[in-house]
């Protein structure tokens, strides 16, 4: 007996046929369609070949050589025999206490004239400084001495000076903060590796506004290889100019890992161009210590609703006492730039010109107060206004307040440490596992101010803190002095 299917059942298999293919060819469009936006960006950003580009900014790339003459090992000297192939070398070498060391580096040529860009370390301590550049029409040939026209520690940046019968080929700098410069551009860098001659990498930007030690840092972090010997050497973006000057590695190893650091253009063409005028940098000052604003602080604060700004600890006798400015004072805008941080604010102070007149906006016990200040020079005021004084710490004493033992300053400790009677609450213990210790608070710090006011002795503290109580306030802001440097810390009073 022959089975007949039903009318109705086939029909209902013919259309889940269909819907099933339907559905089939939605999803193969819709894979077809996001493989048709992926593919073709992907493919227009990564760059077929560097060749053009290394063939462009080439010429302009220098390998640096120094020479300094350093003492020699004191003690018994190895005896070379005679005819050994060494015997030159030894006595070249053996000039009776002394002998010459080498060291390579890499810069660019940043101007016709023979201005050349480098790192200081590269340079520093040199007796001679010898340039190679790469081979090219119009480039020098032969090596050239070069004359060191300044240098800045602080963003290790030298500039040398060749002179040459004929323009030079150099290259100039581009936009740091700028396109071609953003996290995951493709970048390119030139110099001379471990010795080996001239020599290119590519890679991306891997970060920005990386800060290692110094008070200026602003580098760039790339992938592109670099090792000992790039350093002084340009990081160039696609379009041939220099968003940094290739200066450090991080590496277990001394070599290459992937994480190399360029300081960006922003911070190096100020430099540049005040070694080039002066000889030496001319940084603005503003004249105040100051310190982050921390989370912890925000709510013992009068009219700050976030951590951000740069707090005053200190104000001697400078430009920022001369406008009015005054400790506890957060500063929040300098020169129509809003204040996010100590670091934002050192690195603007820092590029302004000295004797710049700057508009600067502080938040002073819940109102904004607008001052004028007056920038002087960082170089030559900082260590005048910032002596380094060391104070010791007092004696112990039996107040217990806010997990710490206070004492009033006594005329033997106002002796001691060098500071005056009544000039605020020594801390003389910090009790273990308390906020205090928490905090960082040490035997001998001196607290000299309690809710933005100051104190002369342990009433006013007690006042203090009955005050931040009654207001509402789970923490209250002292102003601390160690050594002589001040820095403010919130405690809570739950």
């Amino acid at each position: 007996m022959t089975k007949r299917s039903h009318p109705q059942a086939a029909v209902r298999a013919q259309t889940q046929q269909d819907s099933r293919q339907k559905w089939l060819g939605a999803l193969l469009v819709g894979m077809a369609l996001a493989v048709a936006t992926v593919v073709p960006v992907d493919a227009q950003n990564r760059p077929a070949t560097f060749a053009e580009l290394a063939e462009q900014v080439s010429p302009s790339v220098v390998n640096i050589t120094t020479s300094t003459v350093i003492a020699s090992r004191t003690g018994p000297q190895g005896v070379v025999p005679e005819g050994s192939p060494f015997e030159d070398f030894f006595n070249d070498n053996n000039d009776g206490g002394q002998r010459r060391s080498s060291a390579l580096g890499s810069g660019f040529v940043i101007s016709a004239d023979g201005f050349i860009v480098t790192n200081n370390h590269v340079i520093e301590g040199a007796d001679s400084i010898e340039i190679e550049f790469f081979p090219g029409d119009g480039q020098p040939s032969e090596l050239l001495p070069a004359e060191l026209i300044g240098t800045d520690p602080n963003t290790d940046i030298a500039v040398l000076k060749v002179e040459y019968d004929t323009p030079l080929q150099y290259v100039s700098f581009g936009d740091s903060d700028g396109a071609g410069s953003r996290v995951g551009d493709w970048v390119m860098a030139m110099g001379n590796p471990l010795g080996q001659g001239f020599s290119v990498s590519a890679g991306i930007v891997s970060a920005r506004n990386r800060s290692l030690q110094g008070t200026y840092d602003d580098y760039i972090q790339t992938d592109a290889a670099i090792n000992r010997g790039n350093s002084g050497g340009p990081l160039f973006n696609m379009d041939g100019d220099v968003i940094g000057v290739n200066t450090a590695i991080l590496s277990p190893n001394g070599g290459s890992i992937g994480i190399g650091f360029a300081m960006s253009s922003s911070v190096v063409t100020n430099v540049v161009d005040q070694l080039q005028e002066f000889g030496e940098t001319r940084r603005g000052w503003l004249g105040v210590r100051i310190q982050d604003v921390t989370v912890d602080m925000v709510d013992a604060i009068d009219g700050l609703d976030e951590a951000r700004g740069a707090m005053v600890t200190d104000v001697p006798a400078g430009p920022a006492e001369d406008a009015g400015m005054e400790a506890g004072d957060i500063i929040l805008t300098f020169d129509g730039v809003d204040i996010e941080d100590t670091r934002e604010l050192v690195q603007i102070v820092g590029n302004s010109p000295v004797g710049k007149e700057v508009p600067v906006a502080t938040l002073r016990n819940g109102e904004m107060i607008d001052l004028t200040v007056v920038l002087g020079r960082r170089e030559t005021a900082e260590s005048v206004a910032f002596p380094d004084d060391a104070p010791e710490a007092g004696e112990p004493d039996t107040t217990n307040m806010l997990g710490m033992t206070l004492s009033e300053v006594s005329p033997e400790m106002a002796e001691e440490m060098g500071i005056e009677l009544g000039s605020g609450l020594v801390v003389v213990e910090v009790e273990v596992d308390s906020e205090a210790e928490t905090k960082g608070l040490l035997a001998g710090d001196v607290i000299t101010e309690a809710g933005q006011q100051p104190i002369t002795g342990i009433v006013d503290f007690e006042a203090r803190v009955e005050e931040a109580q009654d207001a509402g306030r789970k923490s209250l802001l002292l102003l601390v002095r160690r050594d002589g440097a001040p820095r403010f810390v919130a405690l809570g009073l739950e």
